[in-house]
């Protein structure tokens, strides 16, 4: 099994369970075009965000790590008519393409998009009352992974989802003696929510066109 065969899978998946859909695929044309990573999280993980938020009958979401805003996109459509998302990006040019995105996607009604510092951004919310949230998805810089989520709980309640992206890492996650920073990132998750008493979790690991990763889900006792 192979790279090749996850993504056939994942086109298999695709094509089977959802409907062809312009926009999303506009969102990442323009994603491209306009020189963001190609990092964004595959259709079917993007639609597992989406079902998320149904599940959990989310009405405010909070995601840290906007990028070009397909994930954001695809967490708005799960959202009741009065529902909201947050989402926190660093870069100026990717939070710039994200707002053109939900424009297009038709979801800019819904969303509040923050520009700066995600610890800073998070600050403000918690100053301004903000929370608390009821699914928070966590895909930003990895070694700030057990910063977001100290936060996370914070603007957290009892019943709150809490998703951190990509903690599996080609299964580098393996390897205590590593020093690359986005292992320790995904590492310190893992011994972060193990640790927290206040959090009841596990991971799913996961192959397709995105390579061989995975996320960490939890829900706050």
């Amino acid at each position: 099994m192979n790279t090749k065969t996850w993504t056939a899978v994942d086109n298999y998946i695709v094509s089977s369970l959802f409907e062809a859909d312009p926009v999303l695929e506009a969102v990442l044309a323009a994603n491209r075009d306009q020189g963001l990573p190609a990092i964004d999280v595959s259709a079917a993980q993007g639609k597992l965000l989406s079902l998320l938020v149904r599940i959990s009958s989310a009405k405010k979401v909070l995601e840290i790590g906007t990028l070009g805003g397909y994930s954001t996109i695809w967490m708005a459509r799960g959202l009741p008519a009065d529902g909201k998302v947050v989402t926190l990006e660093l870069d100026p040019h990717h939070a710039k393409v994200a707002r053109s995105n939900f424009e297009h996607a038709g979801v800019a009604g819904r969303v509040e998009l923050r520009v700066g510092s995600a610890l800073q951004s998070l600050a403000q919310l918690d100053g301004e009352n903000a929370g608390p949230f009821d699914l928070i998805f966590i895909d930003a810089d990895k070694p700030n992974n057990p910063n977001y989520l100290a936060w996370a709980l914070r603007l957290s309640r009892s019943g709150t989802v809490i998703v951190c992206d990509n903690v599996i890492r080609d299964g580098a996650v393996l390897d205590e003696d590593g020093r690359d920073a986005n292992v320790e990132g995904a590492r310190a998750a893992f011994s972060f929510i193990g640790g927290d008493k206040r959090l009841d979790g596990t991971a799913i690991q996961t192959v397709g066109s995105k390579g061989y990763d995975g996320f960490a889900i939890a829900i706050v006792d």
